[in-house]
């Protein structure tokens, strides 16, 4: 069998760390094996050793990847807004969407890692670059209160929280009631119904 190019090993390498970042979100990182990844990848399971050294060192990087999509994708939405209002309209209504909270695989890093960050071992390079994220993800949202680092903390718990519960009572009234709660909360009784993410 013909070696690959640096070129297409690179490609490959980006392909997998894609395909992990959605599984992982999906599943949880305990939900997966590395099989799973690489048929994801559309590549054989020998390869995954060529590219990584663990499933730990794919976590970190898929994690990592994972927080860079999410955060540019509220930059972009707060870049574009007119004001904070309808900056604020424009990240938090699809982030507490039944939308949101149906695709997982897509969605929130915070919300799908959060579940096995709590299980984690501390010190470990998954969990710095998840804290890592956590903290740019907070930077970010900062942006769209007024209000002291404690109060966006609140709001920002009660956002990420909203979320993680909806899903883990996916199929029950509460979930629904979860996502409304919180969005009459953090949104203004005036804002438009929320739109998928």
């Amino acid at each position: 069998m013909p070696r690959v190019s640096r070129k297409q090993a690179e490609l490959n390498r980006e392909i997998i760390v894609e395909a992990a970042t959605h599984l992982f979100r999906e599943r949880g990182l305990h939900g997966i094996t590395l099989s799973d990844v690489m048929a994801a990848a559309g590549l054989t399971h020998g390869g995954f050793y060529g590219h990584f050294a663990s499933k730990e060192a794919l976590a970190t990087e898929a994690c990592q990847q994972a927080f860079e999509h999410a955060n540019l994708g509220w930059q972009e939405k707060i870049r574009t807004s007119e004001d904070r209002q309808a900056a604020r309209q424009a990240v938090l209504a699809p982030y507490l969407s039944a939308a949101h909270r149906d695709n997982p695989g897509d969605g929130c890093p915070i919300s799908a890692f959060t579940p096995d960050m709590c299980h984690e071992p501390a010190d470990t390079a998954l969990q710095h670059t998840f804290i890592d994220g956590v903290e740019k993800s907070l930077e970010i949202f900062a942006q769209l209160q007024d209000e002291d680092r404690q109060a966006m903390l609140a709001k920002y718990a009660m956002m990420i929280g909203a979320v993680t519960l909806a899903r883990a009572t996916r199929g029950n009234q509460l979930s629904d009631e979860f996502l409304e709660a919180v969005r009459n909360t953090l949104l203004p009784v005036d804002s438009p119904a929320p739109v998928p993410a």
